[in-house]
């Protein structure tokens, strides 16, 4: 019996680079259990410490959630598919349309080949014109996203965002051009959006979305489109979402592959029926961490502007219970479908979740995760560039990934990248000293904690990572 495990690409480094793995059994236990004795690493990816299936992780077999099919116990057979889903970070919607809008001559120009499509004509651009739309975000997403809302002619766009433009945007953050470097993204965003189409009234939001604002700020908008890039805003944005009422268009992205679909509790599952709970810090990476094709939240974004104008026209069939998966490197759509928990803490039958939380605290995240400063556990670029100085003896170790040491390295390093450590604990003697490193310092303050729970105590992580090192020390590394 041969069945397909499909691997993401999140996960693919636990299971030698493979996309796909060919495996044998009569459930999706006994399948999953000839994955791991294939490709043990992945285990921790997979099952928590009781032995139990993650909840940030889903099974599909073929496009069937098993959890509405037997759980592990879901029967398989030749040629059928199974779909491991991790976490990565139809209908109408109430438009006011008792809003009298009216379309000028130049209006009516600019929007001609809406006005002759039937599907649109003359009362559906009315309807864009009245909808009031809520990006979150104007990085990867927002910015195609926004675009071309704008030149649909979408007369409300709300922006949320308190970034700044930086270098590594440009390579997908098509709203932002090089002359906006160190510019507030939202600004960069407004007139980029002003220069498309000047009909379009920005509201332009320079705060980081919270449990205290959410509510009052999604409270004059029909559609909130998640562009976000980090679980806490994800789940906080949902909640707020099915709390208004309001539907949630979803996108994400990481690498060569992204994910789409609209989460609206009225109609059907909202993102906790998905994903219940976020997976631990650190075992996600993001896209500064893992690297994304810059053509690819275009892709992502672009079904969001889609699917959004659909939801204004209240025309076609929407994503909502459908997840659709989008793999660059194959050029190939997938889709999965997706079911209501009655059980789901927030849109089920019996809601625990009523009103915001701290989502931060949800999803384990610390504004220091790294290591809180002061540690004994941690060192500056300045005191680690003085330790070489003096011929301290130590070894560095630098737990990024292989592409990343070809672009810079801190001299004297030591490659061992992060998801090798375990299996690698052997090179590394707990009576030397080791400065453990990555980017900014988050992959190795968990490298750094791994390595204290099996016993090394004369482990530092470098604060800032090679980042604060080119900062502090030798401006002649590039940042990436």
């Amino acid at each position: 019996m041969a069945i397909s495990i499909f691997i993401p690409t999140a996960l693919r480094s636990f299971a030698e680079g493979k996309e796909s793995v060919e495996v044998g059994g009569a459930t999706v236990a006994d399948a999953l259990l000839s994955l791991l004795d294939v490709h043990p690493d992945l285990r921790k990816h997979l099952y928590n410490e009781e032995g139990q299936l993650r909840h940030f992780v889903n099974i599909y077999v073929n496009d069937e959630d098993i959890r509405y099919s037997g759980e592990t116990a879901t029967a398989v057979k030749d040629g059928d598919t199974i779909s491991i889903v991790p976490s990565i970070a139809g209908g109408s919607t109430a438009v006011e349309e008792s809003q009298a809008v009216e379309l000028d001559h130049d209006e009516i120009l600019r929007y001609s080949r809406h006005l002759i499509m039937p599907e649109v004509a003359l009362e559906g651009q009315k309807k864009l014109k009245a909808a009031r739309v809520l990006c979150i975000g104007a990085g990867g997403l927002g910015s195609p996203l926004a675009m071309y809302l704008a030149a649909a002619g979408v007369g409300r766009l709300g922006i949320v965002d308190f970034d700044v433009v930086d270098f590594t945007n440009l390579q997908r953050q098509i709203i932002h051009s090089t002359a906006n470097v160190g510019r507030l993204k939202l600004d960069s965003a407004k007139e980029r959006i002003a220069e498309i189409n000047p009909y379009v009234q920005v509201d332009a939001f320079e705060v980081a979305l919270s449990s205290e604002n959410a509510l009052d700020l999604f409270k004059d908008y029909d559609i909130i489109v998640d562009g976000t890039d980090n679980f806490p805003t994800r789940y906080l944005v949902n909640d707020a979402c099915v709390l208004m009422g309001k539907p949630n268009v979803y996108g994400s992205i990481f690498r060569f592959e992204g994910q789409a679909t609209v989460f609206y509790a009225k109609e059907g599952p909202c993102y906790r029926c998905l994903y219940p709970e976020p997976p631990p810090p650190g075992l996600v990476p993001s896209c500064a961490e893992g690297g994304v094709l810059g053509v690819l939240p275009g892709v992502i974004g672009v079904i969001q502007a889609i699917e959004t104008v659909k939801l204004i026209l209240g025309k076609g069939d929407s994503l909502i219970g459908r997840l659709l998966l989008f793999d660059a490197m194959k050029m190939k759509f997938r889709e999965l479908k997706l079911r209501k928990n009655p059980g789901c803490p927030v849109c089920g039958e019996n809601p625990t979740v009523t009103e915001l939380i701290d989502y931060q605290q949800f999803c384990g995240v610390t504004p220091h995760a790294e290591v809180s400063v002061g540690s004994e556990f941690e060192i500056t670029p300045i005191d680690l560039k003085a330790k070489m100085d003096r011929g301290d003896e130590f070894v560095l170790l630098d737990v990024r990934q292989p592409e990343e040491y070809a672009i810079c390295r801190i001299p004297g390093s030591r490659l061992v990248p992060q998801a090798t450590v375990p299996e690698r604990l052997h090179e590394l003697s707990s009576a030397d000293e080791i400065v453990v490193h990555c980017r900014s310092g988050v992959r190795s303050g968990a490298v750094v904690e791994f390595m204290k729970q099996a016993g090394y105590r004369k482990v530092k992580n470098l604060v800032g990572g090679i980042l604060r090192w080119s900062d502090d020390v030798d401006p002649t590394v590039p940042k990436y």
